[in-house]
């Protein structure tokens, strides 16, 4: 393995739109969400661990689920874990980070990585990581990986890179917001626009160089903490300081204003597990086309749900069609698959009325 290849593995958010199995005390990336006798985060850190070597993977994390990271991740030492005592967006943590990783090693080359991806062909995927990260040694250059659009999806951000570009590592023309279900339509009908799928490279010296330039009071704020990192007195500095950071994602600090970003489309089967729907594509599917995780179900007239309840519970589903069904505990949800970006507004209710 290449001792210069970091990685960087995100894993502080909630996913509270996959409630009630993610809740902010125990998030998705911690629970095995298909069934496979793995976790989220584990999938994510043994797809990383084919081409990083295990002492090189960071993983950066909200303080409360530290516990949570060392219990599902043994081979990982306390030091790998970088703890946010505030949650301020992907720019400050992965500015720390960096920083971190350049006064272990300043040739290193590194990925950031959602720790909740789906990512079925992990050859493929170490092979378009390396081949960027190959790019980011050589030259000053941010990238990113591109996801070819299958549908007009309005939930992802998207990537324009340059049409008449012929290389295989694109440059990128601009970032795009979330589009209305038209304006994505005539994205894919362009046909040079990628879902933007959140995982990055980059060496640690370009990217700290483009903070120092886009984002110097952010820069100067970490910066300020070097000579603490990696040792005892890193943590006092951290809490002390990190909740001053500007709260504000990679994506609005660096990439809008860089012109040195290259996209590459990638060549494996991505989702993002970002909602009870996309999990539902994932699954393998009864005849009946329902889905499901833990249950034991009987079909009566009931098609193309997800049922997900502890293991071996009899479910009966009877004249039900399209809905999510999860059995956790002290909740039951079952809502619509139409309505699954109502979820993180139905917990708010939840909380208001029941105080949980």
């Amino acid at each position: 393995m290449n001792k210069n290849y970091y990685a960087v593995l995100m894993a502080g958010g909630i996913g509270s739109r996959f409630w009630p199995v993610s809740t902010a005390e125990y998030p998705k990336q911690f629970h095995d969400m298909l069934g496979t006798g793995d976790t989220l985060i584990q999938k994510t850190f043994q797809r990383l661990n084919k081409f990083v070597p295990t002492e090189n993977i960071l993983i950066l994390t909200n303080e409360q689920y530290n516990d949570l990271v060392l219990e599902q991740l043994p081979m990982v030492k306390q030091q790998q874990v970088v703890l946010e005592p505030a949650m301020r967006n992907t720019a400050p943590c992965i500015l720390y980070a960096a920083l971190k990783i350049k006064k272990i090693n300043p040739d290193a080359v590194m990925i950031v990585a959602p720790s909740d991806h789906w990512i079925e062909d992990e050859k493929a995927f170490a092979d378009n990581v390396t081949l960027c990260f190959d790019k980011c040694e050589k030259e000053d250059v941010l990238c990113t990986l591109g996801i070819k659009p299958t549908f007009p999806n309005t939930g992802f951000g998207y990537i324009e890179y340059e049409k008449s570009n012929l290389s295989v590592i694109k440059v990128v023309e601009q970032f795009r917001e979330k589009p209305d279900y038209e304006t994505a339509k005539d994205f894919i009908k362009q046909g040079n626009f990628l879902w933007n799928a959140g995982i990055f490279m980059w060496s640690v010296e370009t990217i700290i160089n483009a903070f120092k330039e886009f984002q110097p009071a952010q820069y100067n704020l970490f910066k300020s903490g070097v000579e603490v990192y990696n040792t005892d007195m890193e943590a006092e500095f951290i809490a002390k300081n990190y909740g001053l950071a500007e709260n504000i994602s990679i994506d609005y600090a660096i990439l809008e204003h860089s012109k040195n970003i290259f996209v590459l489309p990638a060549t494996f089967d991505w989702n993002d597990l970002g909602t009870w729907g996309s999990l539902y594509d994932k699954l393998e599917k009864t005849e009946a086309k329902n889905a499901v995780v833990g249950a034991k179900l009987l079909e009566r007239n009931s098609t193309s749900n997800i049922v997900r309840t502890a293991k071996n519970k009899i479910v009966v589903l009877d004249g039900l069609n399209d809905y999510i069904v999860v059995d956790k505990e002290d909740v039951l949800l079952i809502c619509p698959k139409a309505k699954e970006q109502d979820i993180k507004i139905i917990l708010n209710e939840v909380k208001e009325k029941f105080g949980k």
